[in-house]
């Protein structure tokens, strides 16, 4: 039944959206390094990689440049436009496309590129790839603000592979045990509140029994 959702909501969403999405689509292609789309192999259902579509926001070179696939505030690799398209999300969108042809669920644990994946516990991974990977999902909700606190750490690469990874795959976990409908249209609905109000503490009074962040977190979640 979450297939025939996905892709249900995926088309719908892709012919509804289009009016908006192909203006970007036209801006991008005659701003920054003229790139519309970013693809980049992640790790989905079963460990099999797939090409992840993104509105490009980066300059191309990116994952060569800087902290590579990680993303701070206030990265200087990030386009003008692109500032805009990743607060608002926007630059997900293609990721319809990924759903639709069943690479992705709406909802799921975020899809990671091999060096993010193998930042997970051996025990996460394990959970993550018996499930589609999702546009949404409890992990990439609970880590909006993931660039934020990566610009506040003295070190972002411990922090992000001996705290936020850790802590992520916990959550991941939590969503392969719990998976099934109603958690699939309360994590729709709680995705679509935190875009709207980005500083709600919405996921956690939804979902209570979520596991309890480690205190360096907390302040951000």
């Amino acid at each position: 039944m979450q297939r025939l959702f996905d892709i249900v909501f995926s088309l719908a969403a892709l012919v509804v959206l289009s009016p908006f999405l192909v203006p970007i689509m036209i801006i991008l292609r005659f701003s920054g390094e003229g790139e519309v789309f970013f693809r980049q192999s992640r790790v989905g259902k079963g460990g099999r990689a797939f090409s992840l579509l993104k509105f490009a926001t980066m300059l191309k070179d990116s994952p060569n440049l800087g902290t590579g696939t990680i993303t701070v505030k206030d990265d200087p690799r990030v386009l003008p436009l692109g500032k805009f398209l990743r607060a608002s999300k926007i630059n997900e969108l293609p990721q319809l496309i990924n759903v639709l042809i069943g690479d992705m669920s709406i909802i799921g644990p975020r899809p990671q590129t091999l060096r993010c994946f193998d930042a997970f516990p051996a025990r996460s991974q394990r959970e993550i790839i018996k499930v589609r990977p999702g546009l949404s999902g409890v992990g990439s909700i609970a880590f909006r603000a993931e660039e934020v606190m990566m610009g506040d750490a003295d070190n972002a690469d411990r922090l992000y592979d001996q705290v936020i990874m850790p802590y992520k795959g916990q959550l991941e976990e939590w969503y392969v045990v719990n998976q099934g409908l109603s958690n699939y249209f309360l994590l729709i609905f709680a995705t679509i509140w935190v875009v709207m109000f980005p500083s709600t503490g919405a996921l956690c009074r939804i979902f209570k029994d979520l596991p309890q962040p480690p205190e360096s977190l907390k302040r951000y979640l």
